[in-house]
């Protein structure tokens, strides 16, 4: 009996070895997510950004890993693109979303960027362009997540104004949200707003 008892306390404290070992390596693998967090917190973007840039290198190093914890994979990229977005770095975000994970909704964000671009195009052949690409990245989307309202929001506005701007072609891009508005008919009164 107490061979069988020192055998179950060494095995337990080889599993208590191995456990502690196991929170030691997942604390510093995750410490690069960790200052990217508080670096987004405290809006040094441009840290954070290469934070983040530096924990998804960690995990690509290491594919079990990756999988291991695909939510926090996930929530790394998705803050990246956030960050490109809000950074108005929407060539990187364009080419960061095509690498990315279906979860981290890249399809959303290369449709904002592809968007974003087409507001600042002087050009209307680009603009009716970025247009295109940000109604189908829009449309993936929504085909990806069909109950995200913001998302069909967004692609619906994508889809009016791009049709818009087809009938429109030299709208230029200050106006270009002008397009949506409902024009009153020529001779009519205007309409009273009361309240």
């Amino acid at each position: 009996m107490p061979t069988a008892v020192k055998s179950l306390g060494a095995a337990l404290l080889i599993a208590l070895l191995l456990a502690g070992v196991a929170a030691v390596a997942y604390a510093r693998w995750t410490r690069a997510i960790a200052d990217a967090d508080q670096s987004m917190a405290d809006g040094q973007w441009d840290r954070a950004l290469g934070a983040y840039a530096a924990a998804e290198a960690g995990f690509d190093r290491v594919p079990a890993v990756r999988q291991l914890f695909d939510t926090e994979y996930t929530r790394v990229v998705g803050n990246q693109l956030w960050l490109l977005y809000r950074m108005e770095q929407y060539d990187d975000l364009i080419e960061k979303a095509e690498r990315a994970p279906e979860q981290a909704a890249p399809h959303f964000w290369s449709g904002v960027a592809f968007f974003a671009k087409a507001r600042g195009e002087e050009k209307p052949e680009a603009q009716i362009g970025w247009l295109t690409r940000a109604e189908e990245e829009l449309r993936r989307a929504v085909e990806a997540e069909p109950g995200d309202w913001d998302t069909k929001f967004d692609f619906e506005l994508v889809t009016r104004l791009a049709a818009e701007l087809r009938k429109q072609p030299k709208t230029p891009p200050n106006q270009l949200m002008q397009l949506l508005r409902p024009q009153p008919k020529i001779g009519s009164k205007p309409v009273r707003r009361v309240g």
